[in-house]
């Protein structure tokens, strides 16, 4: 089988044409670009896998329709098959009709009244029945702790779990494997594009944005934006566009949906969306309303979906519930469900997809959960001042001695607290390394340079 030149941009419309075996032209494929390329580099690409036996074309009227060569097509169909999926009567259908070839699915426009329809705590996208089951699964030994202290207390496994998860089904090919060693030692994969490096760091940027401070994993605007700065960061075509809310008219590769163009009226249903979002008591039905509403408004240039899945973890993460992964789940067939939710405005595929993505992740951490201790209520007391005592010795260069701990304990810590405190510090210190520090904000490097000097 010959080897593709570009052979990232390859694996991308492997993927897109795949999901459309009938063949896409080219103005489909173009749209589809993450991130957006020129269409001239994209017709000299085309032309060079044609000659190279790896794409076939028929002509339809004046425009070219590209498809995957046989080899390549078998290839393809070789992969691993998705797991046989619990999917309801009414997720089948979305999912048969969404693979339709585009010319027998009916274009649509957004449609305000999909959104007016919800009412917060009066209309439920998750039954009752599966709200009470997904309870009873995310239940965690943190449950009447801080906010956020269980995401902290699995946040090395966390990192790596989501943002490889989350990466994959955007076409990503790092392995779990390569994904730990980036996160944890800096090490970027070989062989490996480098947008797909930055779209990895990216990932934990963010997910360390939600967890190391708690008064980020709200639903606002505000956090919203930020995850978006911090997930699109060296990624679009255009800087100005990562942290802002998109000011043209954006296309879904491989959908006849058209979002929005108005800048005005998007920012008014963004607000829209987040207020109903925030008004929504159970956690299921907030991170499933998240999951829906915000793709399908489309608020960003790009990496929309990408920003819901991480919102998606803020009821988690503020709940202490197990949080959502997305381990395992295959990217078409999220693909397709998101298409059911863009041009049916039905979330019924898209919420098999969410409730058996849930319980793989409650599987996920079960082990996790259970080798938990439970909670250090003194540690949960002076948690703060203890990262923050780590945290400027580290970065100070100072020895990790009685004294020195002893002379950074803030005044907020009493002083029949201190012999504790001392010890808790130390302890801390003897299990520091460079997987861990990032829970008290210490960069790896930072963290290096503080072992290199023979100070632990």
């Amino acid at each position: 089988m010959p080897q593709p030149r570009h052979p990232h941009a390859w694996r991308a419309l492997l993927a897109l044409l795949t999901a459309h075996p009938d063949g896409l032209g080219i103005e489909a494929i173009l749209a589809a670009q993450q991130p957006p390329v020129a269409r001239r580099t994209l017709q000299r690409r085309l032309a060079q896998w044609v000659q190279e036996g790896l794409l076939l074309t028929q002509q339809e009227g004046r425009a070219l329709r590209y498809t995957l060569a046989p080899q390549q097509a078998q290839g393809a169909d070789a992969r691993p098959p998705e797991p046989d999926w619990p999917l309801s009567p009414e997720g089948a259908a979305i999912r048969a009709y969404v693979r339709q070839p585009r010319a027998l699915r009916t274009p649509t426009a957004y449609r305000q009244r999909f959104l007016e329809q919800y009412q917060p705590n009066h209309t439920h996208y998750l039954p009752s029945a599966l709200r009470e089951q997904l309870h009873a699964l995310g239940q965690s030994p943190s449950a009447h702790t801080p906010a956020g202290t269980f995401a902290r207390d699995i946040l090395n496994r966390l990192l790596i779990d989501l943002s490889w998860a989350s990466s994959q089904l955007e076409g990503n090919t790092y392995s779990r494997l390569d994904t730990e060693r980036l996160i944890a030692l800096g090490e970027a994969a070989e062989g490996k594009d480098a947008l797909e490096t930055q779209m990895i760091l990216n990932h934990k940027s963010a997910i360390e944005y939600l967890v190391l401070d708690p008064t980020h994993a709200v639903i606002t605007a505000e956090t919203m934006i930020a995850l978006h700065a911090f997930l699109s960061d060296g990624l679009m075509a255009d800087p100005a566009a990562c942290g802002r809310l998109r000011r043209r008219a954006v296309e879904i590769g491989g959908s006849v949906y058209l979002p929005i163009a108005l800048p005005q009226r998007l920012e008014e249903l963004f607000q829209l969306v987040l207020r109903m979002a925030a008004e929504i008591h159970d956690p299921f039905e907030q991170a499933f309303f998240l999951m829906v509403q915000l793709p399908y408004l489309q608020p960003f240039e790009d990496v929309n979906k990408r920003v819901s899945r991480l919102a998606a973890n803020i009821p988690f993460i503020r709940h202490n519930l197990c949080p959502l992964s997305f381990i395992d789940v295959p990217q078409a067939l999220y693909v397709d469900a998101m298409i059911g939710v863009y041009e049916l405005n039905q979330i019924e595929l898209l919420r098999d997809v969410f409730v058996w993505a849930y319980e793989r992740s409650c599987q996920q951490y079960a082990a996790v959960k259970q080798s938990l201790a439970p909670p250090d209520t003194f540690r949960l007391r002076h948690r703060q001042s203890l990262s923050e005592v780590v945290a400027a010795m580290v970065r100070h260069g100072e020895p990790a001695t009685p004294a020195a701990i002893l002379a950074r304990i803030p005044a907020s810590v009493p002083t029949t607290d201190h012999p504790r405190f001392v010890a808790l510090a130390q302890a801390e210190f003897a299990a520091l390394h460079a997987g861990n520090a990032v829970r008290f904000g210490i960069r790896p490097l930072e963290w290096e340079a503080w072992r290199a000097r023979g100070l632990t």
